[in-house]
């Protein structure tokens, strides 16, 4: 798509390979937007990733005022609304952040470029598979709707504040079923148990696992995949429309802890973690990627394999830094 393009929550795990997407692809100005550092909080940034391809903007998503101001600055063509609370089972301790920051925070934003004028912008709101009704079949974009977490219902309400705006900008609804790869958040099951084994093999924790449950079945997608998707979305999407971002097919968690135990370059025990089961855990989540590839073209490119190989490597990298 032609313009200018404005990526919010860029030094976050999606936001980041978003960035690796766009940055060679964009003549002019391409704005990443980050939450400012805060005392004593660690800061991620991927400004030496990409030098002066990138344009970063610290910017406070619950700051009203500030999101105006920052707006009329860069007056964006094209929104990548990457930033928000992603994290399904911290969302159960902390319900009001999660609210704030992905409800909220989304407002603000769409108001930001009503206010200021860029009315014009298409807006892709990535939001969650998790908003759909439990179910054992694929779940197409018409399935029926009933978060089932705190979490979800954030999503949910993310996706109606976005869309349902009068006057405001275009904005599409990329219905991310789970992604994983480098730079993840090790909270993130695949994440985790790939830094664990890099941490084992460099000695640093004792050989063993500590796993939840290892059943369920989740359609997974690499994230370099995901953000493909989003750009198609982007460039081709219908406004109000949403559209599933998913695989079609659904591994198993004890599967896909075993495909990276072999991978592991020495043996590791697994041991079974009641704290580590999640409340309403859904025993298979798996999307129908119909939409997505007969109206947008896009599809899933990247074998599982590599994905994990590569997510592994991330984290040897990591270990070996300290």
């Amino acid at each position: 798509m032609a313009g200018l393009p404005l990526v919010t929550g860029a030094a976050g795990f999606a936001g980041s390979h978003l960035l690796d997407l766009l940055a060679p692809q964009t003549a002019g100005r391409l704005v990443a937007w980050r939450r400012p550092p805060t005392a004593g909080a660690p800061t991620v940034s991927w400004s030496d990733r990409f030098g002066p391809l990138v344009e970063w903007q610290d910017v406070e998503l619950l700051d009203k005022g500030g999101v105006e101001r920052a707006l009329e600055a860069v007056r964006p063509d094209v929104v990548y609304h990457c930033a928000g609370a992603a994290h399904v089972g911290r969302a159960w301790q902390a319900t009001e952040p999660t609210f704030a920051t992905n409800v909220r925070g989304t407002h603000y934003l769409i108001e930001g470029l009503r206010a200021t004028g860029c009315a014009g912008a298409r807006v892709v709101i990535p939001s969650s598979s998790l908003v759909y009704a439990a179910a054992e079949v694929p779940l197409s974009e018409d399935h029926p709707l009933l978060p089932a977490s705190p979490y979800a219902l954030s999503k949910l309400a993310q996706e109606l504040v976005g869309v349902e705006n009068t006057g405001g900008p275009s904005v599409l609804v990329a219905r991310a079923f789970n992604h994983i790869g480098p730079r993840q958040d090790p909270f993130f099951a695949a994440s985790g148990f790939a830094r664990r084994i890099a941490d084992i093999e460099a000695g640093r924790r004792k050989p063993d696992i500590q796993v939840g449950n290892l059943e369920t079945r989740r359609d997974l997608t690499d994230v370099r995949d995901t953000v493909r998707a989003y750009q198609a979305i982007a460039d081709r999407g219908r406004p109000g429309r949403a559209y599933n971002v998913c695989s079609g097919r659904a591994v198993a968690m004890r599967d896909l802890l075993d495909m990276l135990l072999a991978r592991a370059r020495v043996p590791i025990r697994i041991v079974a973690d009641p704290a580590r089961y999640r409340p309403n855990d859904q025993p298979l989540v798996v999307g129908d990627p119909t939409r997505i590839r007969t109206e947008l073209g896009w599809t899933a490119e990247i074998p599982l394999e590599r994905t994990l190989d590569d997510l592994l490597e991330y984290w040897r990298a990591q270990t070996a830094q300290g």
